[in-house]
């Protein structure tokens, strides 16, 4: 196995563990977990408004804020290929990779940590916080009578669902915050960014900026859409929305390469592609200042 095999095996498995590690938690939080049992007050208008089926569903969210950056990726990284010259390709168990592929990989694969850490993010706070949404009611239909006058100002903690969905009555605890609004701001934030660093095509002016607020009008149809489906209270799509903008924005500056820190030419500037020199390197390095 060559040098150049190992770095990138090396570097593939250690990637895939680490979105495990952070992508394993949603699955157990989806199939195993129990948010906190907040009650409600009767005469909290708030939670009485009626179920709605989503504008937005969840596969069409998915399908969009993963296909989208995805394949705006790929585009883009093969194109600066084919418009670039010297750059070496990668081999792989004895076959050459070409460099707009490990590109994508790379750039792939730093989007879908920070999908990954946002969500996971946005279910810890579902579960911990448990608020209920705003057709709590409607789904729930809870064992109470509230005309009752001992439940009118009553904080009630004690109660069953009875609705005819049961299916749902776990969801109608996860309103905070919203997981629409933190993965559309994600998804498309990042893509603008993204946009900004590697659409250099000179064509047009305006071009790299409309696609950047189709993005964004995306993002934010989506998010509005949850309020006007009764899915969340506006608070919970303003965190949601605030805490995927946050993520991408972080993942791009500190994770990924978009934007390179400038160093001082004077200093030689590191390879975080190539492997750490090694002693027979360093000790020639230290003979040449010596």
């Amino acid at each position: 196995m060559d040098r150049d095999t190992k770095y990138l095996l090396r570097r593939i498995v250690i990637d895939i563990l680490c979105l495990f590690t952070v992508g394993f938690p949603i699955l157990l939080f989806y199939y195993f977990g129990k948010p906190f049992e907040r009650g409600f007050y009767c005469d909290d208008e708030s939670l009485k408004y009626p179920f709605k089926p989503s504008t937005v569903t969840s596969p069409m969210l998915y399908l969009v804020g993963m296909f989208l950056p995805i394949t705006s990726f790929v585009v883009t990284e093969f194109i600066h290929y084919r418009q670039s010259n010297g750059q070496v390709a990668r081999t792989f168990y004895g076959r050459a990779i070409p460099p707009w592929i490990w590109s994508s990989y790379k750039t792939i694969g730093v989007f879908g940590f920070g999908v990954a850490c946002s969500h996971l993010t946005t279910d810890i706070a579902k579960y911990v916080i448990g608020r209920l949404r705003p057709h709590f009611f409607a789904v729930c239909v809870p064992n109470i009578n509230c005309t009752e006058p001992k439940y009118m100002h009553k904080y009630i903690e004690e109660f069953t669902c009875t609705g005819d969905h049961p299916e749902l009555f776990k969801e109608v605890r996860l309103s905070f915050p919203s997981g629409h609004s933190s993965f559309s701001a994600y998804t498309m934030i990042y893509l603008v960014l993204y946009l900004q660093a590697r659409m250099t095509w000179k064509g047009s002016k305006l071009l790299k900026h409309f696609c950047q607020y189709i993005c964004l009008l995306i993002a934010v149809g989506t998010a509005l859409s949850r309020v006007s489906d009764y899915k969340h209270h506006w608070s919970d799509v303003l965190a949601g929305f605030l805490q995927g903008a946050v993520f991408a924005v972080s993942v791009v500056l500190f994770i990924s390469d978009l934007f390179p820190v400038k160093h001082n030419p004077a200093l030689p500037v590191p390879d975080m592609d190539t492997d750490p020199p090694s002693h027979t390197d360093s000790s020639i390095a230290r003979s040449h200042r010596d």
